[in-house]
């Protein structure tokens, strides 16, 4: 089974309003205040995606618990800031573990390293220090 793209708009605002449990009319003031941004199609309508129908229940749900329109903002400014900061947590342990790989390999082989233009790591003969870099903008 095919799984739809969450992130296409494929739902019209009725049918968008009435799975949130919404007013249609709550959804284009949500709009407004830029809590939520559907797709538009040629003509100009509103096309809301899954992600959009689950991003108007979570909005639902703390706005029933009390919180004000701005705290909601504040609430998924950071909720995005932690799935950012998250992404990138897995990326720079990637790196780490693409880095210490390097480090075992240098370490643990006795054969020729490779040219050293072309190091990321290089290990210090009269010691065995192994001293690693990152290339890239700095």
């Amino acid at each position: 089974m095919i799984t739809p793209d969450p992130t296409i708009g494929v739902y019209v605002i009725s049918v968008a309003a009435e799975l949130a449990g919404l007013h249609p009319q709550t959804l284009r003031t949500y709009e407004r205040m830029g809590l939520i941004t559907p797709g538009r199609t040629g003509g100009g309508g509103r096309r809301y995606s899954h992600r959009d129908i689950e991003q108007l229940r979570v909005i639902a749900d703390l706005t029933s618990h009390g919180i004000g329109i701005e705290g909601v903002r504040r609430i998924l400014e950071l909720e995005n800031q932690v799935l950012a900061l998250a992404a990138r947590n897995e990326e720079l342990s990637a790196e780490v573990e693409g880095l210490r790989e390097t480090v075992r390999g240098l370490i643990g082989g006795r054969g020729r390293p490779p040219v050293p233009g072309n190091l990321p790591a290089l290990r210090s003969a009269s010691t065995g220090q192994v001293v690693v870099w990152r290339r890239g903008a700095h």
